[in-house]
């Protein structure tokens, strides 16, 4: 009889271990059908449906994110045709513009925040041109290298006489200065428009790589941390300059603002992997690359939190750094008073997620060494974030944004004190930015 017994639950282990991937929660179709395609915040303002919303990089990314959920799951349908509708909605009707409410452009001068959300059209292309519907493809393309052109052609740069000589400005009220978000915004539609409609023969192609590296090498160069193995949120040409009150005036480090904050370097590793993805690997500096994108990913390993398996916001401290209570004296006027701690954090946990998988997919990193890390930060992400209420998944905690001045904007000063009690830096839920790469997130760890 015992033998008997110990059959019938070894059998049941073994059943229960063979419960295929497949068969559990997709969240990733949960966050699309509950958040995706309705009801998300971008920067605090409510959206009520995807299809209607305006063009602004949260929009794009959720929307970015939609569009990979239907490329892996070809039968919702729905989620193609919502993107497809936001783009619709946005362009013109030849594709030269993308449209803001008042039907003007919505690419406002050297600002890069606004470009991001055309990488929907690649896949848009691809699936009209294979449905034969060559209008509205072509019009895709259009708009994809509208983008790209503006980009490369327009952008202002950091002038010859400062360092970081051909660096994208963040935005142009934000003169000189290059910001780790920016590379999200910017690089990786540089690079996937030049492997989709790039010419690999042409003088142009390897020379546009070599800008897309650029951007990169520069950023590493005056950001990284090598003692913390982190990167600070962003870098001034110019530090003298009043838009960049918040840079270091002084080595080491100078130029640099004073704080590694989480979803900076979030968007930062998501571009180094998803350049990466299409960078040829014969290109000179293609190793170069490689090396940052390895540097960020086990910088970020040292700093996963052990017991939850995600981030915080401020990556260097734990819950027990918390702001001053005093708060930052600007030009005789006090800012960011408080005593909130620093807080696990959601969006930039989950595009930390992302990127690992997705690197460990592309065999950009040591699957042994990086697996671990990147499934525990999973189960974190369900466990710390991920509320079910009502039949609808919800994920919490997210920053709702940080950025750093210019000067007319002297509350934004970077230091931890912002970062936990800036009038920006709230802490709220559904946001897109969580949505978006909660989603990213969700599929990668499905194609396990």
């Amino acid at each position: 009889m015992k033998n008997y017994l110990l059959l019938a639950i070894s059998l049941f282990m073994l059943a229960c271990s063979s419960i295929r991937k497949e068969d559990s929660p997709k969240w990733s179709q949960r966050m699309v059908e509950s958040h995706g395609l309705v009801d998300f915040y971008t920067n605090r303002h409510h959206q009520a449906k995807l299809a209607d919303t305006e063009w602004d990089y949260v929009s794009g990314l959720v929307a970015s994110a939609v569009l990979k959920a239907w490329i892996m799951y070809p039968e919702k349908t729905e989620y193609y045709e919502a993107v497809k509708a936001f783009a619709d909605r946005n362009l013109n009707e030849d594709g030269t513009m993308i449209l803001n409410s008042r039907g003007g452009s919505a690419i406002r001068p050297s600002n890069i925040d606004d470009l991001p959300a055309g990488r929907i059209f690649f896949t848009l292309y691809e699936e009209e041109m294979r449905k034969g519907n060559t209008k509205d493809a072509e019009r895709y393309k259009t708009a994809a290298t509208m983008l790209r052109n503006t980009l490369k052609y327009e952008h202002e740069r950091i002038p010859e006489e400062l360092p970081g000589t051909g660096g994208f400005y963040h935005k142009a009220v934000y003169p000189n200065q290059m910001w780790l978000d920016g590379l999200y915004m910017g690089s990786p539609l540089y690079a996937q428009w030049q492997h989709n409609f790039g010419k690999p023969g042409s003088d142009e192609h390897p020379e546009s790589w070599d800008d897309i590296a650029l951007q990169f090498k520069t950023v590493h160069q005056y950001t990284y941390n090598p003692e913390k193995q982190l990167n600070y949120h962003a870098w001034s040409a110019d530090p003298g300059d009043p838009n960049s009150f918040w840079a270091n005036k002084e080595e080491p480090f100078i130029g640099a603002s004073k704080e590694f904050w989480g979803r900076g370097m979030g968007w930062y590793f998501a571009a180094l992997a998803d350049v990466l993805e299409y960078m040829p690997e014969d290109h000179k500096d293609y190793n170069d690359v490689l090396n940052i994108y390895r540097q960020v990913a086990a910088g970020l390993k040292r700093r996963q939190d052990q017991e939850s398996g995600v981030w915080y916001q401020l990556l260097q401290y734990d819950a027990t750094k918390t702001a001053d209570g005093k708060g930052d004296t600007i030009a005789g006027e006090v800012y960011n008073v408080c005593t909130a701690p620093n807080y696990l954090e959601a969006s930039c946990s989950s595009i930390f997620t992302y990127s690992y998988l997705k690197g460990i997919r592309l065999g950009l990193l040591d699957k042994a060494t990086y697996q671990p890390v990147a499934e525990k930060a999973y189960q974190g992400l369900l466990k710390t974030f991920i509320r079910e209420d009502e039949g609808k998944t919800n994920i919490i905690q997210t920053c709702a944004s940080a950025g750093l001045g210019p000067a007319k904007d002297p509350s934004r000063t970077g230091t931890v004190n912002y970062y936990l009690c800036g009038k920006d830096v709230t802490i709220v839920e559904n946001e897109g930015k969580a949505i978006g790469t909660f989603i990213m997130a969700s599929l990668e760890y499905e194609r396990l």
